[in-house]
Order: structure tokens, then C-alpha cells, then sequence
């Protein structure tokens, strides 16, 4: 017997907060225009540091879109992922008044939860002793209060959870919120992922892996996806959500429907804590996953979103990936971390929200600083300068240490 299909699911809505925008209209502008935010960290002195530089969200203002009592009781990457979460509702224009709020979910993951306040409190700790600790550094502190915070704020009932799969974890919140959709144990739910993480103990961590950019002089050039120059990611911080819902309530509420979000495909290369499996074959495994689920062929696929850290071996390994699956067809090939820097926890979320509109504009975002071709890296990158496209298709992939892969397949609106 032939399995019944999948109900259909949408985006109708999109909040992002990053280091280029805030509002999507800007957000979007500034992929599209190639400009970076990357510099000099502000967050705390960096000397010393081998690098010295990522991506803030600088100037960022809680008290726009939640409470302040309720924002002075969150972690900033809470406060982040509220926000996203805030504007993504609104921009779908989504009336919780008039919504069964008990069938609405919150699935909004993030990699490693509050470090600053870890930090902080374990600074004093060490000069006062017992009885010092700030009462709430727990629920500052844990990863799934992002999730449990834009819920509170927002009133919402359904499944909560916070997924946490690394660097792909935002994009794994998606695939979890799509399964919930199509079990129909929810109507609507938000999904992404949040990270602020550009601590001292944290920058001092990945740069001791030996994994960050040491391009501390030129900051908006440092992140080289895919170039032969890469030396490492620019950490980042950020927020990303995308109202998701299935078609059916969409069109009840006559919601102007963005994409949809066809398929998702997770894997394991159980490999390593950290390196990619060299060959690519699971990063592919779940490319392959996502498209199967999609029921779209990879012929059909006209642009892909690329994990693409500027990392030497894993912009390698997905390109290995990438020409697995697409039998070697140029698909063009684009990495907007060349202009946020790697936001971990939140990367795969924001760049599932780049797809969407990638898709919804006809216009494919360059990979900035691009000069100098890796030949292990063949791709089409699409250098330097956005480029139009008439898109039926197209393809987000995440992956994380300890070899979780996450990818995601949207078609456009009406396809």
C-alpha cells in the first residue's frame, strides 16, 4: 500500500535578528548588497585573543519587543530569540487572539545556552563563596529557556522544546516543527534557533581548537567560504524564526504563504567530536533524506544554502557532499555566513529563513569575499555579487560537531 502523503506545510512568517538587520526587509537588503557585520568584538575587550573579531547584533533593543521586566529575567540569547520569534509572528500576521494558542508550538533550539552569565557567576563565586550565586543564573543559564521565554511572552500552550544538534540545530528546530505539523499534534509552530555566545572563555575556546579567523585587521574579509584563503569561521551571535503552519490553517486565515517547506533529512556521521567525516558520505546521506522526503528530484534544486563555515575541511567535505548527491551538476552554491560569521546554534535557522526568501525574491545572495578558488572546493559559489534566478527549489544545509547533519528542502509558493 502506497503511504498517504504528507500534509503540506508553509512559512508565513520570518523574524531575524542579526548582525545586518534586524527587519527583514533590511536583513535581506544587506545579504542581497553583500555588506558584512563583522568587527571587532564590543561585547568585551578582545586583546590578547588570537582572534579578535565576529558578528554582534549591536544595538539591540529587548524592550521593543517583550516587557522590560520579562527582559531583564532572560538571557540576551533569550531576549534574541523572543524577539525573533516576536517579529516572525507579526510578519505573518498572526492574531493570537483569535488562534487556538494551546495548538500552537515553540520549537526554538540553541547549541550551548547562556555562557555570559556561567561566566559571570562563576567569576564570583570563586571570590565570595557559597550563598553568592545570583538566583537566577539557572534559568538563565539552561538552553531550552529560548524556547520557554518566547512561549511565556507570547502565551503559546503547544509543544515546546528546544532541540540542540550543534551548529545544526536551528535547522534541526525546523525539521522537528515539521514533523509536529504533520502528526497534527499542532496548528502553527515557531521554529528556529538562538545563539550569543561571543564571550571570553567561549572566543578563547574555539580559538584554542584553532578553528577562528586570526584576520583581526580586516575584519569584514576574515569569513572566505569555500575561498583558498579561509583560515576559520568569525563567531557570531543572532536569532532566527520562521512561523511555520500547515496549508490548511494558512489558507483558513487567508495568511500570504512564503515558501513551503517541502522535506528535511537529518543524519549522523559517527565519526568525530569535531572533524567531519572526510568524505562527506552522511553530510550527503541527509541532502539525499531531504530531498526524498520533499519528493523533489535533485535536478529540480536550483540554489542551496551552504553550511559553508570557512573552515578547511568542512567546506571540503560539503563540497564532496554537494557533488555526491547532484552528480556533479553546478547547482549554485551560496554561504551568507561570508557576511554573519557563524552564529552556531542559530546559524541553520537564519539561513532557512535566507532560502525562503531567496525563493520568494528570485535572487540568489553572493558569498562575499571570494577570490582565490580551492579546487577541492569546485563549486559555483556564486562570487561576490547576488545573482537573479527564476527558483522552483532550493536547499539549506547545517552540520555540527559531532557529525549532526541537518537539511532542509523549501519550493516556492504555489510550485
Amino acid at each position: 500500500m502506497k503511504p498517504a502523503a504528507n500534509p503540506p506545510v508553509v512559512v508565513t512568517g520570518i523574524g531575524v535578528m542579526s548582525s545586518v538587520g534586524c527587519r527583514t526587509d533590511v536583513f535581506w537588503d544587506s545579504l542581497v548588497q553583500g555588506r558584512s557585520g563583522i568587527r571587532r568584538i564590543q561585547a568585551f575587550p578582545p586583546d590578547g585573543h588570537l582572534s579578535q573579531i565576529a558578528s554582534e547584533v549591536i544595538g539591540f533593543d529587548p524592550e521593543a519587543y517583550m516587557p522590560r521586566k520579562q527582559a531583564r529575567r532572560m538571557a540576551r540569547v533569550s531576549q534574541l530569540a523572543t524577539a525573533a520569534a516576536v517579529t516572525a509572528v507579526r510578519d505573518a500576521g498572526l492574531d493570537l487572539n483569535t488562534v487556538d494558542r494551546h495548538r500552537i508550538g515553540c520549537v526554538i533550539g540553541s547549541a550551548a545556552g547562556d555562557y555570559a552569565m556561567l561566566e559571570e557567576q562563576h567569576r564570583g563565586f570563586l571570590a565570595t563563596g557559597p550563598g553568592s550565586v545570583n538566583p537566577l543564573a539557572v534559568p538563565k543559564i539552561i538552553p531550552n529557556m529560548p524556547a520557554c521565554n518566547a512561549a511565556m511572552v507570547l502565551g503559546l500552550h503547544g509543544p515546546n522544546l528546544a532541540p540542540c544538534a550543534a551548529c545544526a540545530t536551528g535547522a534541526a528546530a525546523v525539521a522537528v516543527a515539521l514533523d509536529l505539523l504533520r502528526l497534527g499534534r499542532a496548528d502553527v509552530v515557531l521554529a528556529g534557533g538562538a545563539e550569543s555566545t561571543i564571550t571570553p572563555l567561549v572566543v578563547d575556546a574555539y580559538g584554542c581548537m584553532g578553528v577562528l579567523s586570526r584576520r583581526n585587521s580586516a575584519p569584514s574579509e576574515a569569513s572566505r567560504p569555500f575561498d583558498a584563503g579561509r583560515d576559520g569561521f568569525v563567531i557570531g551571535e543572532g536569532a532566527g524564526v520562521i512561523v511555520l503552519e500547515s496549508l490548511e490553517h494558512a489558507q483558513a486565515r487567508r495568511a500570504p504563504v512564503l515558501a513551503a517547506l517541502a522535506g528535511a533529512g537529518l543524519t549522523s556521521d559517527a565519526y568525530s567530536i569535531a572533524a567531519p567525516s572526510p568524505n562527506g558520505e552522511w553530510a550527503a546521506a541527509a541532502m539525499e533524506a531531504a530531498l526524498a522526503d520533499a519528493g523533489v528530484a535533485p535536478d529540480q534544486v536550483g540554489y542551496i544554502n551552504a553550511h559553508g563555515t570557512s573552515t578547511e575541511a568542512n567546506d571540503r567535505t560539503e563540497a564532496l557532499a554537494i557533488h555526491r548527491v547532484f552528480n556533479g551538476r553546478r547547482v549554485p552554491v551560496s554561504s551568507i555566513k561570508s557576511m554573519l560569521g557563524h552564529t552556531l546554534g542559530a546559524a541553520g535557522a537564519i539561513e532557512a529563513a535566507a532560502t525562503v526568501l531567496t525563493l520568494r525574491y528570485g535572487v540568489m545572495p553572493p558569498t562575499i569575499n571570494y577570490t582565490a578558488p580551492d579546487p577541492q572546493c569546485d563549486l559555483d559559489v556564486v562570487p561576490n555579487q547576488a545573482r537573479p534566478a527564476a527558483l522552483e527549489a532550493a536547499m539549506s544545509n547545517s552540520f555540527g560537531f559531532g557529525g549532526q547533519n541537518a537539511a532542509l528542502v523549501f519550493t516556492r509558493a504555489g510550485s
